[in-house]
Parts: structure tokens; sequence; C-alpha cells
């Protein structure tokens, strides 16, 4: 017996638009606005910070390489290698990924074309370009950005291909699933725990979900988690002593992952602490965080308009996503940094931009003006806090990082110049900035011994640092101290 259906369909049917559709101009407006006011707010001439330091040491001539700690991964050396490893200039560092990140949001919207319509895409954009985390990371030598991107292109990329496949004739066109395994390679080159679970309800989906049992984009986001998962596994066993030690390390690295509640921790670092470890003190004003509370409402309002508009689909997979992309940061992890709920905050601006436009143009008669005044209001708000808390993170962002430029400038002036090696407290970041070596006896990136360090300052300069109000190493009690831009520097003395 032939059964049919008059039900409307889950996933509506994908047209392929013409190549320069004017309905995109708004999705190029927001990425070059983006690009912009990441040059404005966000000062080119931002020294490098710790971990950007580590992953720009891998391909830059500037300063020999930083030791890459067992969670790292190498994508972000991959992406900024076209310009670090001929220049060591910042400026044109933080130009050029401002640039590129620009780009990519254009790109990580574009895959949602058809899906949504052209104003929810624009306006997910600003939602998502405005925060100040967003803005402060784009131009940053980072992975979690680019995780962001990925996620966007692999969810649009894997339901594009899903509606080709069933609405002839574009079931056959590679493009969609070239987008899926590439957005997932992105992600899992620039943070493999991360794209597996962003892939995890697109899997579950290719696999359980009747009618969606399609082989080819599983395949494709399969092959694109193996490209950058498989580099990663593979210098496990060669630098790191095999997988289960990289994984154990990296789990030490990361205070040992296991269940931890972190969201008053996130709380805690939207007031622009890049780094909330440990992460005490009292929660930030309300106003800072307020909007982390609107944001299950305005998904469910999101939900609701996706089901009157026949995409409930779309809707319910990047609710699935952005949950489980931040599942670990909220719960499996005992610290705290903003960035590491970007690719969750991506995922769901599309939803939260459809629930706020229904907002808008959804009440009729006299109250859609006031709904009108009020969204423009709150969103008015927000944008100030935003800006705000984004102005007070550079100012102090960049005055460490210039205090870090004065110590590598007196290390020169007291004669530890390239070659060179340097030890102690911020070692890895000060050592970039003087071209030094860096390295540490015990911690989280201990890489030499103590008489490996004292067999060095017998061939190169050799100095450590240390607070002021701290103590020096033993090996480096008896060395000359000089005070240098709060930190007390002690320099091992050379044989005449």
């Amino acid at each position: 017996m032939h059964i049919t259906s008059n039900a409307p369909p889950l996933l509506a049917p994908v047209t392929a638009p013409p190549a320069a559709s004017p309905v995109l101009a708004p999705l190029a407006a927001v990425a070059g606005a983006f690009t912009l006011a990441q040059l404005v707010l966000v000062a080119p001439g931002m020294g490098l910070g710790w971990d950007e330091s580590v992953y720009v040491s891998q391909v830059s001539p500037h300063a020999p390489a930083a030791f890459f700690s067992a969670p790292r991964a190498r994508g972000v050396p991959l992406l900024v290698a076209p310009v670090a490893v001929w220049s060591s200039s910042t400026e044109l560092l933080r130009v050029y990924l401002a640039v590129l990140s620009g780009a990519g949001l254009y790109l990580g919207l574009r895959v949602w074309h058809g899906l949504f319509p052209p104003r929810v895409l624009a306006l997910a954009g600003a939602l998502f370009a405005t925060l100040w985390v967003t803005l402060f990371y784009g131009p940053q030598a980072m992975p979690n950005y680019w995780v962001a991107i990925g996620a966007l292109v692999t969810a649009g990329c894997f339901l594009q291909a899903k509606a080709q496949a069933t609405t002839p004739p574009y079931a056959h066109r590679p493009t969609p699933l070239w987008g899926a395994a590439a957005g997932t390679a992105l992600m899992a080159w620039m943070r493999p725990t991360d794209a597996v679970w962003v892939c995890v309800p697109l899997l579950l989906m290719s696999v359980r979900a009747r009618g969606w049992r399609q082989p080819r984009p599983a395949a494709a986001m399969a092959a694109g988690l193996g490209t950058g998962a498989g580099a990663w596994v593979i210098e496990a066993y060669v630098r790191y002593g095999g997988l289960v030690r990289r994984l154990d390390d990296a789990s030490r690295v990361q205070g040992g992952l296991g269940w931890h509640i972190a969201v008053d921790d996130q709380l805690r670092g939207l007031a622009g602490r890049t780094l909330c470890r440990p992460c005490s003190g009292e929660l930030p004003h309300v106003a800072v965080y307020a909007w982390w509370f609107a944001l299950p409402v305005l998904a469910a309002v999101g939900v609701a308009v996706a089901v009157r508009a026949r995409r409930r689909t779309p809707t319910l997979l990047l609710l699935a996503c952005a949950t489980t992309a931040a599942l670990p940061y909220l719960f499996f992890i005992g610290y705290a940094a903003p960035r590491f709920l970007l690719p969750a905050y991506a995922l769901l601006a599309i939803p939260l931009a459809d629930g706020l436009l229904s907002l808008v143009t959804g009440p009729g008669g006299a109250w859609r003006p006031v709904a009108g005044t009020l969204v423009a209001l709150v969103l008015v708000a927000h944008l100030g806090v935003q800006y705000t808390v984004l102005k007070r993170t550079v100012d102090r962002t960049s005055a460490s990082h210039r205090d870090w430029d004065r110590v590598a400038a007196d290390l020169r002036r007291l004669g530890v110049r390239p070659p060179c090696l340097l030890t102690g407290d911020h070692a890895i970041p000060i050592a970039f900035y003087a071209g030094c070596a860096s390295a540490a006896v015990r911690g989280n990136n201990a890489n030499i011994t103590r008489d490996g360090i004292l067999r060095t300052a017998e061939r190169v300069p050799v100095a450590t640092l240390v607070p002021t109000d701290g103590t020096p190493p033993a090996y480096a009690r008896s060395w000359p101290a000089h005070e240098v831009a709060g930190f007390r520097l002690h320099v091992a003395p050379r044989e005449r």
C-alpha cells in the first residue's frame, strides 16, 4: 500500500542563488564592518599574547619555537605562516588576520543562504561580530574564532547537501560536500576535540534520524575530521610518547578534565578576564552578563518562528550543535576563558536573530513600533556594554604587552641577545619579544632540566625572570639581579 503525506517538509528546498546575488550584499557589508571595527577598536600594534607567541614562534624566524604543549594543534601556525614566515611585524599580522576573519564571517554566513532569509543572516552576523570577545579575538593568532567559522560552514553545508540530495537537479553538486569537509577540517586543525563536539549532532543525525541517512555528508565530515585530528594523532606518537600519553598530558595541562561546573567562571570571564584561572572573586555587574540569560528565551522564540516558517530542522540543528560545542567548557573544565564559547555564540546567532526579527515584525497594529523601539533600545544598551568591556580589555592587554616589550629591551641592554635563553615568570612571551628561546624546569611547559640550563649558560646568555616579590630558583640565586619593568631579572655571569 502506498501512503502519501501532505505534511510540510522539515527542510525547505534550496535553490541555487546567482553568483552575484544582490541579496548577499548585507552579508558582505556586515563582514566588511567587522573587519573595519577590528582595525579601529583593537589596535593592530597590540603585541602578541602568551598563547599567540607560542603559535607564531612555530613558524617565525624571529625567535626559536616555544614549547608546544600537548593540548595545542597546528592550525594557528599554518594560518599565520603566510605573514609570519617573512615578517616579524605584529601590525601586519593583525591586519592580515582582521581581513581574513572578515572574509571568514562572510563565508560562514553565506553557506546558510537559502536556509534562512538574508536579513536574518545579516542580523546574525552583526550580533556575533559585535560581541567584545569576537572583536577582540578576530585579529589574534588564536584558534577559537576559526572553530566558530568552521562550525557555521560545516553545519550549513551539511544541511545544503541534504536538501540538494532530495531536490533535483542539484542532487550531484559537490560544493556542499566539499564545504562540509573543509569546515570540519578547519575546526579539526584548530582544536580537534572542539570539532568532535560540534559534529556530534550532525553525525548522529546522519546515522540515526529517519530520512537523514545520507552517507556522503557524513563521509565528507569524517574526511575533514581525519585531516586535522589525524595530524594531531601522528604528532602524538612522534613527539609526545603516544596518543594516550598526549591525552593524559593534555588533561593535566588543563587542570584535569572531568565534572566541573564552570558556568559561574564563564560569567566572571564576560567582564574581560581573558583567562579566568583560578576564577575567583565576585560576579561582575549584572549588565555585563544579562544578555547571557536572554539567550535561551530568544532561542525559544527562534524555534517558534522556525516552526511557522518551515525551517524547524535548521534551527534545531543549530541549537543542538551550539549546545554540544558549549558543554565541555561549561561542565568539564575547571577554569574559563570567554573565547572558548565563540563556536556556540556563532551557531546561536542565527536562531537568535530569527527570534529578534520576529519580535520587531511580528506584532501588528500599535504594538509593532513599541516592540521595535524596545528591541532597538536593548540592542543599543548591549552594544554599549560590549564596547566598554572591549575597550577596558584592549587597554589592559596592551599595557601588559608593552611591559613585556620593555623587559625585552632591558634584556638586550644587559647583553641577553640572540642566541639566548630565558626562563622563569612569563618567559615564553618575553623570550619571543627578545628573540630568545624559552625553557622551564617544572610546570605545564617543562622542557629542560636544571643541569641543562647551566650547560646552556656556558655557551649563550641565559637569564631568569621572577616577580619583584618572588624568589629565584636555586640555580639562579647567585646570579646578578636587575629590576626591569615589574620583574627582577637574574642574568647568568659568563666567562670573559
